[in-house]
């Protein structure tokens, strides 16, 4: 029994309206998960510094080479390198190949004892190297000294391994000059959903399609062609103005999205890692030489600046370490040619905002690495914080002030526990003022 309907009737009126209503609606939903996802772009993961091989227990004429790294770094890497690079001394790279392991003993030992007595390869390494006289270790066993050279065979051989296939160290670097970008496979992933999300909506759409055919009471007249096919489909579907409007949301809210993104990293610079004039190591000195930060920034504990070491500091230890490296060069150059180092400045906030170092680490206790990461790991300085004011604004909020022992506080400390249980944060005592940092 076929009841008509009135083309006026609310019924009908309402599926007039419902293809745009729907087709808006999956839009919008559809543009959800880009616009929550813009939002997590602020969890990124620091990224690892290239793993080198594990020093296990490997041996080389029956030493151990992990105690021999330990022996070797506390006494001789000071004057030698595992490899055949010249620093005071000669580099060690196939020592126990050219000499056999009583020689090696002897000279490790007392090796002014081997000079004095005539040896032709000690007098010849003394004479090359300026006389200048090695430390005798004599309290060192055969065991030790055999494990001193089984690191010294084991850390020659790992650039040659590291060549033939591993990832090169600067890959760590341009991987973290992403700032926090989506991985390849995000975007597969997400591509991959909207494909499939629009291919639903458009499937919602031709129901939506038929069924407002049907209760027009177009019935079988209104079905397309047998032989229409897919093609005659998609005709219809790219002509539907409900299809339309629903690409047209999508285009307009994916453009919306790409424009916040861009406005929220205007002057963020996180992951900034810029080519040296000088291929210094912040791992090497700062990492295994344990030099402490303040030796070389000397201003972090006096001023508003850390300060770019001079060329001066750096000659405080290349005066004599490794004066024939090609690096080191370029730092007698810089001094004979009476012009400074140009550095290329990494962390650098604008100069809206004041920030002091010694506020911060002498009267704060902060550590270097609360704000410019681990940089006893690093190869190449990088900005790991993205620095924002909402980055700042955050650590204020969290940071608890330490008042031991310092009576500027008590008066403070009294007020606060009157009104809180909580612990006296930076932003208790004024470190969410506009004038601290903008003046």
């Amino acid at each position: 029994m076929n009841i008509p309907f009135r083309m006026d009737a609310k019924f009908c009126s309402f599926f007039n309206y419902s293809k745009s209503f729907v087709a808006i609606l999956l839009a919008i939903l559809l543009s959800v998960p880009t616009l929550v996802s813009a939002q997590d772009s602020a969890a990124a993961a620091a990224p690892a510094a290239g793993a080198a091989a594990p020093a296990g227990a490997a041996s080389t004429g029956g030493g151990d080479a992990a105690k021999g790294e330990s022996i070797f770094k506390n006494n001789c890497a000071q004057c030698h390198a595992p490899t055949d690079e010249r620093v005071v001394g000669p580099g060690l790279k196939g020592a126990s190949s050219r000499h056999d392991f009583a020689w090696l003993s002897k000279w490790v030992r007392n090796s002014s004892a081997m000079i004095a007595s005539g040896d032709a390869y000690a007098v010849k390494i003394y004479n090359e190297y300026s006389k200048a006289q090695m430390t005798s270790f004599p309290n060192l066993s055969d065991d030790d000294i055999k494990a001193i050279f089984a690191y010294v065979d084991q850390a020659s051989a790992a650039p040659a391994a590291a060549a033939g296939g591993a990832a090169p160290a600067g890959g760590a670097a341009a991987g973290d000059a992403k700032g926090g970008a989506p991985s390849d496979l995000f975007v597969i992933v997400l591509v991959a959903l909207v494909v499939v999300m629009v291919l639903v909506l458009g499937v919602l759409l031709v129901i939506v399609s038929l069924l407002s055919k049907a209760v027009k009471g177009g019935g079988a007249e209104t079905e397309a062609p047998a032989g229409e096919g897919f093609g005659g489909l998609l005709k219809r579907l790219t002509v539907d103005p409900a299809i339309r409007s629903a690409t047209l949301w999508i285009f307009v809210l994916l453009v919306l999205k790409s424009t916040l993104d861009g406005a929220f990293n205007v002057g963020v610079q996180q992951g900034y890692a810029p080519k040296q004039p000088i291929s210094f190591s912040h791992k090497l000195h700062a990492g295994e030489y344990k030099i402490d930060c303040n030796y070389c920034h000397t201003g972090v504990n006096r001023g508003k600046s850390a300060h770019i070491p001079s060329a001066n500091i750096c000659m405080n230890c290349h005066g004599v370490i490794k004066k024939e490296s090609p690096e080191i060069q370029k730092i007698y150059t810089s001094i004979e040619n009476n012009q400074p180092i140009e550095w290329v400045r990494v962390h650098n906030l604008p100069d809206l905002a004041y920030f002091n170092h010694a506020q911060h680490v002498n009267v704060g206790g902060l550590e270097c690495q609360n704000c410019h990461g681990d940089v006893e790991k690093m190869e190449v300085i990088q900005q790991r914080s993205s620095l924002t004011m909402g980055w700042c604004i955050d650590c204020h909020r969290k940071t608890e002030v330490n008042t031991k022992d310092n009576q500027y506080y008590d008066k403070l400390v009294q007020l606060h526990a009157s009104e809180s249980k909580e612990a006296l944060k930076v932003a208790d005592i004024g470190g969410l003022e506009c004038s601290k940092c903008h003046y």
